[in-house]
């Protein structure tokens, strides 16, 4: 009943619907363009992390600052004095800049041994670059030798040099992150009262509208950096890099392929829908209202305030690939009808085809929402956000395609179809033929292929490279390879070490006046008289023991803390250590500027604790992350001796990875989630569970292989790949509902499985191929993309469709004809 009142409806007021779907679009249109594209690290975290909360804490605790890197390579001696004048330079430059807090250049540093001299000394005339009688020699042999600068500030050869370009705080947005941070933390507890709900809501509401409004000022800074730092290119070789300008460009980069690949897949798709169909309607319908759902998913996506982030960029293909299976069968099925009755009118061919095809279309849709509506129990925003995006879009393109591909064919006259391509298309009876007569090789094929799908899932590497999002040709790639190689790694890692309070330190404490302490008088301020009771031999020897530790590890670049400094004071005392005298007459007398460099960021004698700053070598092939932490973690209690609760891993290295983890996973038990629903909308759309069970089969085929050839190619499961298992089902189980749905249609007729097979691929399947087909050519554009996530992605996907259209014409009719799953006819 209702299907024929919608039929009646669309086709007797289509001018008015179209009216409708125009309108719609140009409102949501309207909407879609304050969509905002997110990389920023705050979307790869983990609200509920425990992490999180450490290295929040540890950061408030420290001097850290959000950070640039300018990596220059002067074509003069690095000492020169047109060099000198060129560093100089920019770094007045770059202060110009707005937002721009101080730069950190090796004009900058304190020099401790060019020449050497004692602790005295040095604190009461910090010599630098630019101070007056410096010997170039010895500056040059501290920069390439000492431990605080080595691969640091200048590389081995003493032909690269870092200039650290240090961003302003922003208190503000630290402000109203603090106040959403609260209500978060407080949820984790208890449950919030109503009150405490409607703040948080606000506090939420307002930390995000401020994120989007200073996004683009972040943009522009660092655009400002590249272009202050482009006039100096004359002088030596510059790269860009930090994890903000990582996740700037990767925004770009999304950004660009988006325009440039969206439209260029529209452009081919457009060529092989009429190399397919020779007729300009059955070109313009897909695109048509291709365009219209993606439009208007955008438009509702960004009235719900969701953000596509690196997890979700891939949600407009996707629908893409929905919405044109949904009116390439719609067409092809037309087109049936039309040669099987070209007396009818527009209207009953219409009737016709809805009535065949809107069942199984909304089944598919149906179990599409089942499939991705498991993303949206796993906890993890960016994913659950992914899967909100895709249920809105099937949903819209549903219904745009049920409105709009009536509405159009009853505006066009009706027009005998080309069949050219039809009849010159053969693949669907071969396949037909395979399956009557080759079953057995069938069989083989799939068992060596699920044997090979196995061998590479083992194989499967959760991983997550920066720099090999990018191609080498890229300048992003060759400047974070520049930083990797030449000074001390990329990605930061931080290590917190807490020391239990001495009996002998709570006694010094409580002590006032003694001689010791009156010794020193002079030149230790009142708030800083327990400085140089903190450090203590017992101290600096685990503070060095975990410093060489962590310098050992080879995926380790640099390593920077207090134990840095200790061991230039070697270098200073001819072997011998800093005692704690003069470490605490460093710490508190030297003068502010430099402290902010060597001391105050690697300890903090209120908390009673030590920091080191790592630096992984992100380049590195053989680079592990999660076994690395892990590595980390356990040598430092067997090796070191540290107790578990004394020291903990954060920094955004730990959270990535955490994240990662997470992401990992909630695919496998969204997956296992997925196919529980999956299973569930089968048996309820067949009512038999031996159909269910082969449909299962058939759609674990393209998931199996993608995970197999990913494992063997050593392509790694990652941030920007985690989502392929959701295509892989979503696009075979759009397949396998429309083959079943046909079969047992074609079945009814005669019982006959073999020609009911035999003529499910002699209509149906067309459908099928001429889908992928498209699809297939018009994502292969995506290979030529500089950003690799993109360029992968399009691969798997076209590896995707080759695998499940094989499966489905191939695998699925031969599992039928074989357990006769539709029953028997007696």
């Amino acid at each position: 009943m209702f299907l024929q009142r919608y039929i009646d409806f669309v086709t007797d007021h289509f001018k008015s619907v179209l009216i409708f779907v125009a309108i719609a679009t140009g409102i949501f249109g309207y909407y879609a363009q304050s969509l905002s594209i997110d990389a920023s690290a705050e979307t790869l975290l983990l609200e509920n992390d425990v992490d999180l909360k450490l290295t929040r804490e540890v950061h408030g605790r420290y001097i850290s600052p959000d950070y640039l890197v300018v990596a220059f390579s002067p074509k003069e001696h690095m000492l020169s004095e047109s060099t000198i004048a060129t560093i100089k330079a920019l770094k007045e430059s770059l202060l110009h800049i707005k937002g721009v807090e101080s730069v950190t250049s090796l004009l900058d540093v304190a020099l401790l041994e060019s020449p050497p001299m004692a602790v005295s000394e040095v604190v009461k005339n910090v010599r630098t670059l630019l101070s007056e009688g410096i010997n170039k020699t010895m500056v040059q042999k501290e920069f390439t030798s000492s431990p605080l600068y080595a691969k640091n500030l200048v590389s081995d050869d003493f032909k690269t040099t870092a200039i650290l370009v240090n961003l302003k705080e922003d208190a503000k947005y630290t402000e109203l992150l603090q106040k959403r941070n609260v209500f978060i933390e407080l949820q984790q507890k208890r449950e919030l009262s109503k009150e405490e709900k409607k703040e948080f809501e606000a506090a939420k509401k307002a930390f995000k509208e401020y994120g989007y409004s200073t996004r683009d000022e972040v943009h522009q800074l660092i655009e400002n950096v590249r272009s202050t730092i482009n006039p100096f290119r004359k002088d030596g070789e510059l790269f860009l890099g930090g994890v903000m300008m990582i996740a700037d460009d990767m925004i770009g980069f999304v950004k660009s392929d988006i325009a440039i690949y969206g439209t260029a897949i529209m452009l081919i798709m457009v060529l092989m829908l009429w190399v397919i169909f020779k007729q300009i309607r059955f070109v313009v319908l897909p695109i048509l209202v291709s365009f219209c759902a993606v439009i208007i998913t955008t438009g509702i996506n960004a009235l719900m305030g969701l953000e596509v982030t690196v997890v979700s960029s891939n949600y407009v293909a996707m629908q893409l690939i929905t919405t044109l299976s949904l009116v390439i069968h719609l067409i092809v099925s037309y087109r049936e009808e039309y040669a099987l009755y070209p007396h009818f009118s527009q209207k009953e061919l219409l009737e016709i085809t809805l009535k065949r095809m809107s069942v199984p279309s909304v089944f598919i849709i149906l179990t599409s929402v089942a499939g991705f509506g498991s993303l949206m129990t796993c906890g993890i925003l960016p994913i659950i956000d992914l899967g909100t995006m895709m249920n809105i879009g099937v949903t819209v393109s549903l219904i745009t395609a049920y409105l709009l591909f009536p509405s159009m064919m009853m505006l066009f006259p009706k027009k005998e179809p080309v069949l050219t391509f039809d009849k010159a298309f053969t693949l669907n009876t071969i396949f037909a033929q395979i399956v009557e007569h080759h079953g057995r090789k069938i069989i083989v094929i799939v068992v060596a292929i699920l044997g090979f799908s196995l061998v590479g899932t083992t194989q499967l590497v959760v991983e997550n490279s920066f720099i090999n999002y990018f191609k080498k040709s890229t300048e992003i790639y060759q400047g974070m390879q520049k930083i990797d190689n030449n000074l001390g790694g990329t990605t930061p890692l931080e290590i917190v070490v807490k020391f239990p309070e001495t009996k002998s330190e709570e006694k010094a404490k409580s002590t006032t006046g003694s001689d010791e302490l009156d010794s020193f008088a002079d030149e230790f301020t009142e708030t800083d008289n327990n400085a140089q009771y903190w450090f203590t031999a017992q101290k600096m020897e685990t503070i060095l023991k975990v410093h060489d530790y962590l310098v050992s590890l080879p995926e380790v670049g640099n390593v920077s803390s207090l134990g840095t400094l200790t061991k230039v004071g070697r270098i200073l005392k001819d072997g011998k250590d800093f005692d704690g005298v003069e470490l605490a007459l460093l710490y508190n007398e030297l003068p502010l500027e430099f402290k902010k460099i060597l001391l105050s960021p690697y300890v903090n004698t209120d908390y009673n604790e030590a920091r080191f700053v790592v630096r992984i070598v992100d380049s590195n092939k053989e680079l592990r992350r999660d076994e690395l932490l892990k590595k980390i973690q356990t040598d430092l209690e067997t090796k070191i001796g540290l107790k578990k609760e004394d020291f903990k891993l954060v920094g955004m290295m730990v959270l990535y990875n955490n994240m990662l983890q997470s992401l990992f996973d909630s695919q496998i038990s969204t997956l296992g989630l997925a196919l529980l629903s999956l299973g569930a909308m089968f048996l309820f759309l067949f009512r038999s569970l031996k159909i269910a069970v082969v449909a299962l089969t058939v759609n674990m085929v393209p998931v199996s292989v993608i995970f197999g050839i990913m494992g063997i190619t050593g392509i790694p499961l990652d941030i920007m790949s985690i989502t392929i298992a959701s295509i892989a089902l979503g696009i075979t189980v759009d397949n396998t509902i429309h083959y079943f749905y046909r079969f047992r249609e074609e079945l009814a007729r005669d019982g006959d499985y073999i020609a009911s097979m035999h003529r499910a691929h002699g209509t149906i399947a067309f459908g099928m191929f001429y889908y992928s087909l498209a699809t297939i050519v018009g994502f292969l554009v995506l290979v030529t993309s500089n950003f690799i996530p993109t360029l992968i992605f399009g691969l798997l996907t076209v590896i995707v469709l080759l695998v499940a259209i094989v499966s489905d014409l191939l695998f699925s009719p031969l599992l039928v004809v074989t357990f006769k799953p539709f029953g028997v006819k007696k």
